[in-house]
């Protein structure tokens, strides 16, 4: 993993940055904190569209696994 990316923000990207920020925050912690959000939100749809999947399993029909 490269030790520092560079990013050209857009004067849109720079809006949403400001927009993001929290009282204090550097543009780094903005950055970092959002991608854990994203990142958070993927988990999210890959857990729906699991539920979605297993939605009419029934675990009592399974053989006892010990």
């Amino acid at each position: 993993m490269p030790a520092s990316i560079g990013f050209r923000p857009t004067d849109d990207d720079a809006r949403i940055l400001r927009e993001a920020a929290k009282p204090g925050e550097s543009t780094s912690d903005t950055l970092r904190r959002t991608l854990g959000l994203l990142d958070h939100e993927r988990w999210l749809t890959q857990f729906r569209t699991d539920a979605e999947a297993l939605k009419n399993e029934n675990v009592n029909t399974e053989p006892e696994a010990w």
